[in-house]
């Protein structure tokens, strides 16, 4: 019994010892959140980037062929060197207009232009070889013989038909490579 009185007498004493004091308010309260479910935010932002790019109606002429383009890279050139080929990114640093040439003519001054471009460090050039609209064919046949005079060449590393804006489908880029 005595445990009993000692323990109402330190009650009654604790009581008498904090008349007059005002409790503290406190206004944090610890809450204990649930983990959140597991949310794939970059699947589903994926997801609309591809919905919008299927809506839009953009589209890069460089990734279109449309069978009157010239392409050609060599083995060992990286896709992404061909593609700012294609795109236009180098700086052209020198052109040879075929226009008006017979085959003989063009295959020699050819063989000079890429023989000085690589004595020169031009990295990339620009070949206009026309249409064919003024042949007697009214078809291309410095462009034909230009796809395959190019493919026999050692200097060359890639080439593609030009931008529309540096002549399209009647001129080419030419990736020249480096003289050791």
């Amino acid at each position: 019994m005595d445990n009993k009185k000692s323990k109402k007498n330190e009650s009654a004493l604790f009581k008498e010892a904090m008349q007059g004091v005002i409790p503290l308010k406190c206004d944090k309260v610890l809450i204990t959140k649930s983990r959140p479910k597991a949310f794939p935010k970059q699947r589903y932002l994926d997801d609309a980037l591809i919905r919008q790019d299927m809506l839009l109606d953009t589209y890069d002429p460089a990734e279109v062929e449309t069978g009157e383009e010239l392409l050609f890279v060599r083995p060992g050139i990286q896709h992404s060197v061909f593609m700012k080929l294609r795109r236009g990114y180098f700086s052209v640093t020198a052109e040879l207009d075929l226009h008006g040439m017979i085959v003989r003519i063009a295959q020699v001054e050819i063989a000079i232009f890429l023989r000085e471009c690589q004595n020169h460090d031009v990295r990339c050039a620009r070949i206009v070889h026309g249409k064919g609209y003024g042949s007697w064919q009214k078809r291309p046949v410095l462009k034909n013989k230009l796809n395959k005079w190019l493919r026999q060449r050692d200097e060359v590393l890639a080439f593609c038909s030009a931008r529309q804006v540096d002549g399209g489908t009647g001129a080419v880029y030419v990736l020249i490579k480096r003289k050791k």
